[in-house]
């Protein structure tokens, strides 16, 4: 006899479960980490326990009830490691200055409301594909902007903000994530033509010359940023982004030689004419004849790193106060000092869980461009950690990068919960099983 059965609608997988209780855990870390700062520095739990925690309660709920209602089959990792990140890094900055840390809890509520309205608007990823060129324009623009006269603000020594009123913005934040955009739609367009012969000499076939315009654009960019706004961070960022998005569409490992050479290249002739270069490229290589002047940070920040050992001194009982620029450039050093080498390694762990994330989305994603943008905004988190975590550290020269959703930083805030919005919203086209039309019907044997 045969029954027939009408097949049921795809449901909501249990990773929504899963992501609701990551985020509880990460707002009980939160909450404690929070008290044993203020014991720590004021010997009582803080008033205002109580309502923080309500907040940060109200505000990741309000995230993964957008999730379920938007997003509801993406990756249920992302979204509970950025929360636990913003908040250690929130708990550092009330636990250094109170007024940052009310601007940055602002900050980080326009944050969750561009990660809700990014996920509301942005319905499919590959339907950006089609604004190539109008997010190509923005990020250029956007880029630029600190360089007119009037509006563009030089703050130690580089000039990366806006001023618009009272308000202080920094739009290469923003620029990052509309040229990643850009280069994954124009890579996917062009990734056979770079990666393959397309003219003969002799008997070989090697690539046409006017196929490299972008690799030489994109240097030229960065170089362009690095001598008129003197950013170091940001010329290396968008640089890394493009030959890192070129190689992985192409396959062909010349163009990391290609873009190391260039790097190379550029390095050596701003440092021989951009002061603000020599200055840091002096500091990373021996700090101490500095040690009163421009190396006065870095080496409080070994110091604060040693004094944390292993265990740490304990949430409010170090002095990460000494550091200059603490909240920003040097919050990793503040961390380790109070959370010691377990609580850094930890954080390193929660930024190498994202990016892996980020890049298991890429994999796992259908359509080229979405692969590739994924791989793209993975690679922007990866490289702006690495960049700062190394500088602290001395691993390489350090730069004016933030750490993501830990440093004090509103347009770094904002852009990179965008950034997380994309990311799911790949991963949630990726994983979105095709609907079953509404008759379809499952005959079964019995």
């Amino acid at each position: 006899m045969n029954l027939l059965r009408r097949q049921p609608a795809a449901r909501a997988p249990a990773r929504r479960r899963t992501e609701l209780g990551l985020i509880v855990l990460a707002v009980v870390l939160t909450g404690g980490l929070y008290a044993l700062a203020s014991l720590g520095k004021a010997g009582s739990l803080p008033a205002n326990i109580g309502p923080f925690l309500v907040i940060v309660c109200g505000l990741l709920l309000l995230a993964h009830v957008g999730m379920r209602l938007w997003a509801p089959f993406a990756d249920p990792i992302l979204l509970p490691s950025a929360a636990l990140l913003n908040g250690i890094g929130y708990v550092f900055i009330a636990r250094l200055n109170h007024h940052l840390a009310g601007l940055q809890a602002t900050w980080t509520a326009l944050g969750v409301v561009a990660f809700l309205a990014t996920l509301f608007v942005v319905k499919r990823a590959r339907d950006l594909e089609r604004y190539r060129y109008t997010f190509a324009v923005a990020g250029i623009a956007l880029l630029l902007m600190p360089m007119l006269p009037g509006i563009g603000q030089n703050i130690n020594g580089a000039r990366l903000w806006i001023r618009l009123g009272p308000l202080n913005f920094q739009p290469g934040e923003l620029a990052k994530i509309c040229l990643a955009i850009f280069f994954a739609s124009y890579l996917v367009e062009r990734a056979d033509l770079l990666a393959h012969g397309t003219r003969r000499v002799g008997r070989f076939l090697v690539l046409d010359p006017k196929h490299l315009g972008p690799v030489l654009l994109a240097w030229a960019a960065a170089m362009m940023v690095l001598s008129f706004e003197n950013d170091l961070g940001s010329s290396f960022l968008f640089f890394a982004l493009f030959i890192g998005m070129l190689w992985v569409a192409t396959g062909r490992n010349g163009y990391l030689e290609l873009g190391a050479g260039m790097f190379v290249a550029g390095a050596a002739v701003a440092l021989k004419t951009i002061s603000h270069a020599k200055v840091r490229v002096r500091v990373w290589r021996n700090p101490w004849p500095l040690a009163n002047t421009d190396g006065y940070q870095i080496i409080q920040a070994w110091f604060a790193m040693a004094a944390g050992g292993i265990y740490g001194d304990g949430p409010g009982l170090g002095s990460p106060q000494r550091i200059p620029q603490v909240a920003t450039d040097y919050i990793f050093a503040a961390i380790a000092e109070e959370l010691g080498l377990l609580g850094a390694a930890a954080l390193i762990v929660a930024f190498l869980v994202m990016v892996g994330t980020g890049l298991r989305i890429a994999l796992r994603a259908e359509r080229q461009f979405e692969k590739l943008l994924a791989c793209g905004l993975a690679l922007i988190l990866g490289v702006q950690a690495f960049v700062i975590i190394g500088g602290v550290t001395r691993l390489i020269p350090l730069t004016g990068i933030t750490l993501p959703f830990v440093s004090y930083g509103g347009s770094s805030l904002i852009s990179n919960y965008i950034l997380l919005a994309l990311l799911l919203r790949i991963s949630n086209d990726g994983a979105t099983p095709e609907p079953a039309p509404a008759d379809q019907t499952v005959a079964i044997a019995v």
